[in-house]
């Protein structure tokens, strides 16, 4: 039998709180097999700590990288204020994944706050 799709994701707590803002509706990951496994209609809950938030996925898009990613997904969905800095959200996001992990392919999973 297959491998179950992850359902929960962990993730910075600042960027919870964004998900949980309505302000986050996307989530940049790269290609690791687990995360090459969500679809759109999936649910997911994104958890730091203690805190849980349940989300649908509406849809996964895949890039090679994720400046070919900026050029197509919106930034403030991505990182709220910081998206205003397409420079600094770069740097953010190659400081979370090494160049080593964006060559798997990057993943932009726009979600939607489940209440």
């Amino acid at each position: 039998m297959g491998e179950a799709v992850k359902s929960e994701l962990n993730i910075r707590a600042p960027y919870l709180k964004l998900i949980k803002d309505g302000v986050k509706t996307v989530e940049v990951r790269v290609g690791y097999p687990s995360m090459r496994r969500i679809r759109a209609g999936q649910e997911l809950t994104f958890v730091s700590g203690d805190e849980r938030v349940p989300t649908r996925v509406i849809r996964v898009a895949e890039y090679s990288s994720f400046e070919a990613m900026l050029d197509r997904e919106d930034p403030r969905a991505i990182g709220g204020d910081l998206g205003e800095d397409r420079v600094e959200l770069l740097r953010v996001i190659r400081g979370i994944y090494p160049p080593e992990k964006e060559r798997l392919g990057v993943l932009a999973i726009e979600i939607q706050l489940l209440r």
